[in-house]
């Protein structure tokens, strides 16, 4: 292993990036622990953390293929509402009255299925996006 100096560069957990960075020693405590770092990538100088002891990846990975396979886009929401409803599309109108599962044809927004209705408004389901819009009035 290389001889530690201020100057050389260090893998260190960064407190700002929360990540594990290439850092440049700033202080050493003694000849062989490092005091502060430098972050490379946000300039930020914080004391050195070692990252092995950090959580950064560990954490990071496992929020990561938990929440991926719960992710759904609005696109794959579209699209498997589309394939599901027999009903026919009808045009929206402010003045229309809609109901769950109804399919509807937006002048700037395109088809789109109604997702959920509270009151006077209707949850639409877009292709990019989903939009809360009014009915009934």
């Amino acid at each position: 292993m290389s001889q530690l100096t201020v100057g050389k560069d260090v893998l260190s957990y960064c407190t700002k990036c929360k990540l594990n960075l290439s850092h440049t020693i700033v202080a050493m405590k003694d000849a062989k622990h490092i005091a502060k770092v430098k972050c490379n990538t946000c300039a930020t100088m914080h004391a050195y953390k070692d990252p092995s002891q950090s959580t950064a990846n560990k954490t990071r990975t496992k929020k990561t293929s938990s929440t991926a396979s719960k992710v759904i886009s609005v696109s794959d929401l579209w699209m498997e509402g589309m394939s599901n409803t027999s009903k026919k599309s009808q045009p929206y109108s402010i003045k229309g009255s809609f109901s769950m599962g109804d399919i509807i044809d937006h002048t700037k927004f395109g088809p789109g299925i109604v997702q959920k209705v509270v009151d006077d408004k209707i949850e639409v389901i877009f292709r990019h996006e989903i939009k809360l819009l009014i009915h009934n009035k």
